[in-house]
């Protein structure tokens, strides 16, 4: 008789297991600087080493990497593109003028797991003072995405103090009052009289003028003013202890100060869950109420900006190019005042001209907005500030020597400056493109008498001259002014 045998199930040791795991690595924030590149291994980066066919599971994942994170590159103006070279599939990351931190959604999670941050080229020991002597025109901006897991600690302290006083100053500028019951004693009745508490403390000593009221009053909010007061002060006592990060810090505590003195009547108080609650659910909030209840809940929460620590950071972005238009600016003022000139920018909306497009529901681009104009009497100078690399990689070749892509955007940055010539009212015209350097390459350039590039082109019945130039990060706008308005003075 046949017995019934049962077969073994084949056992698969450890080792030999068809289908290994994806483990996450530890290395999840890809960092680079602006205008640069750098190449990650997919198949190190998503740690599929293990796997039995790396190179396609890393494809697979890096694909899908691109495809979940392509609106959060776009915040930080940065480009992906998957290559493979025959042994590993590579990530090429380039990155523009934007800097910066976001999350980024892990394929292999679903969530927000990993991150990009994009510092700047020039150091932020360099950017501080500027940002100082721009008079605070631009700053990082905070972005509503979820916080960072981890990065590097670069950004400093300081410029996280700086959003958020910036943003308890526009709070306090839109301070809502509200009715609050308020308890005194008055010489006259006014609301409901405590009429007990009259009787036998008022009375018996003859204080007939001193009557108990309850009434409303429309008074500031002593709560969310005690919450103001509170992160003010915590954001104070962070600063005073940057003093070596330049002069500017001094500058940031008078602003802090300053702002103290607008919230000294109410206690300082740290502000609970349910009161954050309670204020966000206020009707009518503006967006400067909401980003100033934020600014709060950071200092309590002792949030960082993403880049300053290892614990979670809060997204942000700035577009340097915004940045080194307002530090030209600030520049270009300077010359104005020791030139006598009229300055006009483009961030004001004084440069703009109108385009009349026939008919105009065909036009394209509606208007001409050159960054400054500096009109003396006989002279306009059209100056547009390009945050980019040209003037770098200009100085270390021939122009026949560089990438026809280089060619390509000088030639495009040149035939904008020359547009806007035309919009020019003197007979003597200078368009001048400006270009970001560092204090040594500036240095250098001014001993050698090279700071300037000139050239002049034939146009008849007016002189339109072209200027190449560049400007310093991080030396004094007074200083940087000096050699623009002595080649202002040159023939």
């Amino acid at each position: 008789m046949a017995t019934n045998r049962r077969r073994a199930r084949p056992r698969v040791s450890a080792g030999r297991t068809p289908i290994q795991p994806i483990k996450p690595t530890r290395d999840v924030c890809l960092e680079l600087r602006d205008h640069s590149r750098v190449t990650k291994s997919a198949i190190a980066l998503f740690g599929s080493k293990a796997s039995a066919d790396p190179a396609p599971q890393a494809a697979r994942l890096a694909d899908q990497f691109i495809t979940q994170n392509a609106l959060l590159f776009q915040l930080l103006n940065v480009s992906i593109r998957r290559d493979y070279d025959g042994s590993d599939v590579l990530l090429h990351i380039d990155s523009g003028s934007a800097i910066g931190a976001v999350p980024l959604v892990s394929p292999l999670t679903a969530r927000p797991d990993f991150g990009l941050v994009v510092q700047p080229r020039f150091p932020w020991a360099g950017i501080g003072p500027m940002l100082a002597e721009m008079g605070w025109l631009i700053s990082p901006t905070p972005l509503r995405l979820p916080l960072l897991k981890r990065s590097e600690r670069r950004v400093p302290p300081w410029v996280l103090s700086f959003m958020v006083l910036a943003r308890l100053k526009a709070l306090l500028e839109r301070l809502e009052r509200r009715f609050e019951l308020a308890t005194e004693i008055l010489s006259a009745p006014k609301g409901s009289i405590d009429w007990t508490q009259y009787a036998t403390r008022q009375l018996p000593p003859g204080n007939f003028l001193s009557v108990p009221c309850t009434f409303p009053d429309l008074r500031d909010d002593r709560q969310l003013k005690g919450a103001i007061r509170f992160a003010i002060e915590k954001q104070l006592r962070s600063l005073e202890t940057q003093h070596k990060q330049g002069s500017f810090v001094h500058r940031l505590i008078a602003l802090a100060e300053s702002l103290l003195r607008k919230v000294d009547t109410a206690a300082s108080r740290r502000p609970g869950t349910h009161e954050m609650e309670s204020w966000l659910r206020r009707p009518l909030r503006s967006d400067s109420f909401l980003e100033g209840l934020q600014a709060i809940d950071w200092t309590v929460e002792e949030r960082g900006l993403a880049g300053l620590s290892d614990l979670e950071g809060i997204p942000w972005t700035m577009p340097m190019e915004q940045f080194f238009e307002a530090w030209v600016e600030t520049v270009m003022r300077s010359v104005a005042r020791n030139a006598g000139g009229i300055l006009k920018t483009g961030r004001q909306r004084e440069t703009v001209s109108p385009l009349a497009w026939n008919p105009p529901y065909l036009g394209s681009q509606r208007s001409l907005v050159p960054d400054m104009i500096l009109e003396l009497e006989q002279t306009s100078f059209i100056v547009d500030a390009k945050y980019k690399r040209h003037w770098e990689e200009l100085q270390e070749g021939a122009w026949h020597n560089q990438s026809a892509d280089l060619h390509e955007r000088h030639r495009a940055d040149l035939l904008q400056a020359l547009a806007y010539a035309n919009l020019a009212r003197t007979a003597d015209v200078v368009c001048c493109l400006v270009y970001p350097c560092s204090q040594s390459t500036w240095e250098s350039l001014a001993r050698r008498d090279r700071l300037f590039h000139r050239s002049e082109l034939p146009n008849r019945g007016r002189r339109v001259r072209v200027w190449l130039t560049a400007m310093p990060m991080g030396v004094a706008a007074n200083v940087v002014a000096v050699p623009f308005a002595r080649q202002m003075r040159t023939p």
